[in-house]
């Protein structure tokens, strides 16, 4: 874990390191916020039947599988954090 390593190491780059994955995960959380944002201002109405009366339902069960999408793409989102070197 590079937080032990910062703590127990006498490198100063260690330190530079710990920043820069901060920076990371900082840029990763805006961008989930972003996306669950976007995300929810256009499935929440279309799921509560807003284009209804045009013709166009959203059955629960896709709602569903856009919400599990949803969250499957914050993850990975997030997971690409570990590339980061």
């Amino acid at each position: 874990m590079l937080f032990r390593s910062v703590l127990t190491n006498s490198d100063p780059k260690d330190i530079l390191h710990f920043l820069d994955l901060a920076k990371a995960t900082r840029r990763k959380m805006i961008q989930n916020l972003w996306w669950g944002a976007g995300y929810n201002l256009i499935a929440i109405p279309l799921a509560a039947g807003v284009l209804a009366p045009i013709g166009f339902t959203l059955s629960p069960a896709v709602g569903a599988v856009l919400m599990s999408l949803s969250t499957v793409v914050v993850a990975i989102n997030a997971m690409l954090l570990r590339i980061k070197k």
